[in-house]
């Protein structure tokens, strides 16, 4: 009895949701056409760090060889930008990496995906507050802060900030307002923006390659520089601190582009979903990538490396090439590059928190809409509130670092999510085909009701032999083929992260070159290698989509990897955080949303019973 009850819960923890895709009802007006997308993924993902990031790295980890540390960077990136396009492209709801998880693999998983991405988003969204209103005390000369130095002065020990930063507070509530108002109109404030700073970062790449000097590119070893202290040298050459610098780059690079993900996250507000969400994921990360590629080469051919300025490099550089005038522009774009990333940190986090809502894993009022904008109301305002409130007294610098874990826990999942669905034998359950063609569906409609349940399936023994794992004998996936294909894919994540464990074990200078840690690394790689070897040889679904990752499953375990990796380098302060906010998390979701869960009204009937009742209707 015992046993009986503890499955029951474990199928409560992992049921998934049912989504019929072949509806087109939406609460949320569709309004959003591909250029709109492809201007949120853009404004969101090319923020400040385009006009700071390129000189810290570049001064103190790659020197020229910056831009090939954008390439590594934007190829680990777009790894987790094409996962994320197929899934729009199967499933074109509001969500995100949240739906994407609950459909596949289950209700607990996507409840943590949910929980992190409200985290990831509402951080962001106070920090770049807090950066918008000292980027412009800065421009005014800093009167802002003296004021509130002077009067309203925090000593207080812990995150709080030196002083309350009321200006951020005032952004996020202009921000929130312009939310509320409706998505078309902030669609529009978005791109006017976006396309300012795009001129602005298409000004300093002309002025690079006009002021620049290839030479910048070539200083000789054992360079000396007179009247200059703290500066790294390196080697020499295009890449002064060699390869394992280029790496290192590319590792902080990575975070730059973060942010094309709430392109995800407009499934119900999109006019042709299915194409443009994928579309504007690609088409977005290219377009950052060339600007972040062509920013960094224009200030290393401008002045060398090593003069760098960290904090502000371009108004040093255009300074070097006596051009001081060129700052004015620099900083109109600095402004629209923060508005941009601020919207793109609030846009998503409402609609994560309505869609959580609309399932009943949050409280049901956060998925109010409003009748006449089409927005989620409730879920914006408490957004706006809880982001202000932090903006408004928090010191947000050790807590930034929580925002990449719930990005990069995301990206892990959503990857493992393709690579276990293209695998899975074609069922009733649309959450296998949610977005297969209308030829398809017209092709099914002669499935009746008795066959839904196991016409897709072949017959086959339930006994797996060694064999059949490695030579497959049916040409479509069974309900075999994707059992091994899940229980593989569970165990090389298990892998990865003992993988990425013992590296970061293995930079300890107490066991660096250990024979033990070295013997482990290579029995961990050949053990995921063989277990890739496995899924590569299973049959694949023939579901037609309008996108599919390619060269699978290599690409969705790159993605895993090179996310758990980063997640590795984190300090266990971080963690500690991170365990605290899911602390709260998993006693709102056992206290309220497990049983309040819309997929819990059908968890009587058998998972074959309920994607009978429910979609075969919808097939036909």
């Amino acid at each position: 009895m015992a046993c009986k009850g503890l499955a029951s819960f474990g199928q409560q923890l992992l049921r998934r949701k049912v989504v019929d895709c072949t509806r087109e009802d939406s609460r949320l007006s569709r309004c959003l056409n591909t250029f709109d997308l492809v201007a949120l993924g853009v404004g969101s993902t090319l923020g400040a760090g385009v006009y700071v990031l390129a000189g810290a790295v570049a001064r103190d980890n790659a020197g020229p060889a910056i831009v090939i540390s954008f390439l590594i960077a934007a190829l680990a990136s777009v790894l987790a930008g094409l996962c994320y396009g197929e899934f729009g492209a199967r499933v074109p709801k509001t969500g995100s990496a949240y739906l994407y998880s609950y459909v596949t693999v289950g209700e607990l998983w996507a409840f943590i995906t949910g929980w992190n991405l409200i985290l990831s988003y509402v951080i962001g969204t106070s920090s770049v507050a807090r950066a918008w209103s000292a980027t412009f005390d800065e421009l005014i000369g800093k009167h802002i802060e003296m004021f509130f130095r002077q009067y309203m002065s925090m000593n207080a020990p812990g995150v709080l900030g030196e002083y309350p930063d009321v200006f951020s507070v005032f952004i996020i509530v202009i921000l929130t307002g312009l939310l509320t108002f409706g998505v078309k109109e902030s669609a529009m404030v978005n791109k006017v923006f976006t396309c300012i700073n795009v001129l602005v970062l298409g000004f300093v790449m002309v002025s690079g390659f006009v002021k620049g000097s290839i030479k910048n590119w070539q200083i000789p070893e054992n360079f000396t520089v007179v009247n200059v202290t703290d500066v790294k040298l390196g080697s020499g050459g295009f890449t002064p601190f060699g390869f394992s610098g280029v790496l290192s780059g590319a590792a902080t690079c990575f975070y730059a582009f973060v942010g094309f993900d709430c392109i995800a996250t407009t499934g119900e507000e999109v006019k042709k979903p299915q194409k443009a969400i994928p579309i504007g994921i690609v088409a977005s990360l290219l377009i950052c990538f060339v600007a972040y590629f062509g920013v960094s080469a224009a200030l290393t051919l401008m002045m060398p490396y090593y003069l760098l300025d960290k904090n502000s490099p371009l108004p040093v550089a255009f300074k070097y090439v006596g051009w001081e005038g060129a700052n004015y522009a620099v900083a109109v774009g600095s402004l629209c590059a923060l508005s941009t990333s601020l919207l793109g940190s609030m846009f998503p986090m409402p609609r994560v928190i309505y869609a959580m809502a609309e399932d009943g894993l949050l409280f049901k009022c956060l998925a109010r809409v409003n009748e006449r904008t089409k927005t989620p109301v409730i879920a914006t305002l408490v957004s706006g509130a809880v982001a202000a409130v932090m903006a408004f007294l928090l010191d947000l610098k050790d807590l930034v670092d929580l925002m990449s874990i719930g990005t990069l826990l995301a990206y892990s999942l959503v990857a493992a999510c393709v690579l276990v669905l293209r695998y899975q034998p074609k069922q009733p359950n649309l959450a296998y085909q949610m977005a297969s063609t209308t030829d398809e569906l017209d092709n099914n409609e002669s499935v009746s009701t008795s066959d839904s349940q196991t016409g897709f399936l072949p017959k086959e023994e339930d006994k797996c032999s060694l064999k059949e794992i490695f030579f497959p004998s049916n040409t479509d996936p069974s309900k075999r083929s994707g059992f091994v294909v899940n229980v593989t894919s569970c165990i090389i994540g298990v892998l990865i992260v003992a993988f990425c464990g013992l590296t970061v074990l293995g930079k300890d200078g107490r066991i660096n070159g250990s024979p033990l840690v070295i013997t482990l690394l290579v029995v961990v790689s050949v053990l995921c290698f063989i277990c890739t070897v496995i899924i590569w040889r299973q049959p694949e679904s023939n579901t037609k989509l309008s996108f599919k990752v390619p060269f699978l499953p290599i690409l969705p375990i790159l993605s895993i990897f090179v996310n758990v990796y980063l997640m590795m380098q984190l300090d266990g302060g971080t963690w500690i955080r991170f365990a605290i906010w899911m602390f709260i998390g998993l006693v709102i979701y056992f206290a309220y949303g497990m049983w309040h869960s819309v997929e819990a009204s059908y968890s009587a009937p058998t998972d074959a019973e309920r994607s009978m009742d429910n979609n075969v209707d919808s097939c036909k």
